[in-house]
């Protein structure tokens, strides 16, 4: 049987994979995997090598997108290959053109779904799920270019009342990750060129950490103070709210240890 199935391994180590995504490894022929999309702090390869007693082959960006995941398909061609991927193997663009890809050449595809850091971090926060406007990634901007598509994504989906959840760039090669206070710089230097009163040292945001893990951090406040705040180890997530509701405001006071004086922000 020609197939490929793709597995989300969760959030945290290899002990998030759920039971369903377990035994589809061990039925396996080949195993792939990919880490440069998310990170998992605790993941341990060789200990997922013991669960399902197979080699699992990580495959590189190179692999993926240059290649078009060509050893994937030839591997799906000649019995049944698994793809493992961080979090929810349908949240990033990547995947789908490989699931799309998959199809169009006459392979079997299934998706074991897994938990997400957009669940987790957003449901952490005690903000509401329907409230979230567009995502955005904040990019690194050591290369001398800032975008400006994080700060236009933010201001339009204020002005829908809306929150932004933004994912902070990785370089897994590089063992890179963007921190909640770089992603904060970065707003504000936007800012001080934009000057549309968007992103100031006054804004409330909230800061989310290894989302997921059994010592997550969350903290919630104006940027003056949470760019002072130690969210710890990675992986950072920023969020943006947009207009708050009176059980948000609660919440980010009892969950995210903010300040008081946001219940006036509440509708």
């Amino acid at each position: 049987m020609n197939e490929l199935v793709f597995i989300g391994l969760g959030l945290y180590d290899e002990k998030d994979i759920s039971i369903r995504g377990l035994e589809e490894l061990k039925e396996a022929d080949t195993v792939f995997a990919e880490f440069y999309t998310s990170l998992m702090p605790r993941l341990s390869i060789s200990n997922l090598e013991k669960m399902i007693e197979k080699e699992v082959q990580v495959i590189s960006r190179r692999t993926l997108e240059e290649e078009e995941g060509q050893v994937i398909f030839e591997a799906a061609k000649k019995g049944k290959a698994t793809f493992l991927v961080q979090g929810d193997p349908m949240i990033a663009t990547t995947h789908v053109d490989l699931l799309i890809s998959a199809k169009k050449r006459g392979i079997r595809t299934r998706v074991i779904h897994s938990a997400s850091a957009v669940s987790a971090v957003r449901g952490i926060s005690g903000l509401q799920n329907y409230k979230f406007g567009k995502a955005v990634t904040v990019p690194f901007s050591d290369q001398g270019f800032v975008s400006e598509t994080p700060y236009n994504v933010i201001r339009e989906n204020k002005k829908m009342g809306l929150h932004t959840m933004c994912y902070l760039d990785i370089k897994a090669e590089e063992q890179r990750y963007l921190t909640v206070k770089e992603a904060l710089q970065t707003l504000l230097e936007i800012e001080k060129q934009k000057k549309e009163q968007i992103i100031t040292t006054k804004t409330l945001v909230v800061g989310v950490a290894r989302a997921g893990s059994p010592e997550p951090a969350v903290k919630a406040g104006y940027i003056e103070e949470i760019m002072n705040h130690n969210f710890g180890a990675p992986p950072h997530t920023l969020i943006i709210p947009g207009k708050l509701h009176f059980m948000e405001a609660e919440a980010l006071i009892t969950l995210a240890d903010a300040r008081e004086e946001i219940r006036r922000m509440a509708e």
